[in-house]
């Protein structure tokens, strides 16, 4: 994470100064509500548990959940591989749900689908608990050739190039999460 200094605040106003929109707050808040309805359309007779995946999947859960007229118990996974970094390194366990999942629909809330080792690891999670049905849902899919093998998503809200994107959940350097726009980094 960055240190709060004059220097690295500097750096944060460049980046964002330089950054591309790719996605503004009613196109997201759109998106949302589209894929809302159809995650309803699949859940409604479910009683889901939802799994926020921490800490890029907080503003998309809290966005959606209102939207959804499930009946749903909320809790939290933790699980990273970038470390506040711009490339992804090994799968690191933060902190796991404290509800049982067993026989349990788990419906799974993420920012984004880069090359989806961290949510595959999080599924295989959820079936190894003894979940009946994973479904997973995210903000973002990136568009590229380098998804793990045999991975996919079941919703996908909106897709973007493959760039290095931030904002709405997803940071530069474990800051600029809490921007309600998603912007991509220019070269």
């Amino acid at each position: 994470m960055m240190p709060n200094t004059s220097k690295n605040r500097q750096e944060l106003q460049q980046v964002l100064q330089q950054a591309e929109l790719v996605f503004d707050t009613s196109c997201i808040d759109s998106a949302i509500d589209k894929l809302a309805q159809r995650l309803t359309e699949r859940l409604g007779q479910e009683a889901p548990l939802v799994l926020c995946v921490m800490q890029g999947g907080l503003m998309f859960t809290g966005k959606i959940m209102p939207l959804l007229p499930l009946d749903a118990e909320m809790d939290y996974i933790h699980a990273t591989r970038y470390h506040n970094n711009t490339t992804g390194d090994a799968l690191e366990w933060l902190s796991y749900p404290k509800k049982k999942l067993e026989n349990r629909t788990v419906l799974i809330l993420d920012d984004i689908l880069d090359e989806g080792y961290t949510l595959a690891a999080i599924e295989q999670y959820c079936r190894l608990q003894g979940a009946r049905d994973v479904v997973s849902a995210v903000l973002l899919q990136k568009k590229h050739d380098r998804l793990k093998p045999g991975m996919h998503c079941d919703y996908v809200a909106l897709e973007v190039d493959d760039r290095y994107v931030f904002g709405y959940g997803m940071d530069y350097k474990g800051q600029l999460r809490h921007l309600n726009k998603i912007y991509a980094i220019t070269t």
